[in-house]
């Protein structure tokens, strides 16, 4: 995902910045920049990443993890998706499975669990890596 110039910093209210002023756009590929550039920008308080339909995807589990401990219903998704890079969110409550994944319109369940799957026209603001996870991204298992 790095090589990628598919980066953003976000607010507090998580709107997506441009990293050298004005707000970024999930669909204007001039407002994103590079991890680097992302990273060393004092916009904001946090980096993102533009998912704009070039294979790669992300499964988000939204209050997934409680005590530090992860939810069975958010498991059965990272045991669906092993080897693949996940991460925190940064409210410490959720995760994210990033992947390959075809373009395609979002699709959201909520059935008692929180999981909402995006390829296209979204940015999601980075956590922290998820501990044992991999630097790997492999197909995800959408099928939930």
């Amino acid at each position: 995902m790095r090589i990628l110039p598919n980066f953003v910093r976000f607010s507090a209210r998580k709107v997506p910045l441009a990293v050298n002023g004005g707000q970024a756009s999930t669909i204007d590929p001039t407002t994103w920049a590079t991890y680097d550039e992302a990273k060393a920008s004092t916009r904001g308080v946090g980096v993102g990443f533009v998912l704009n339909g070039d294979g790669i995807g992300v499964i988000d589990l939204d209050h997934c993890i409680e005590g530090g401990v992860i939810a069975t219903w958010a498991q059965d998704v990272l045991d669906a998706n092993p080897g693949t890079f996940t991460e925190v969110s940064i409210s410490g409550t959720g995760l994210h499975v990033w992947g390959l994944l075809p373009a395609s319109g979002g699709r959201v369940i909520r059935d008692g669990r929180s999981i909402e799957i995006y390829s296209q026209g979204r940015y999601i603001a980075l956590g922290a890596p998820l501990k044992g996870t991999v630097a790997t991204l492999k197909p995800l298992q959408v099928s939930l």
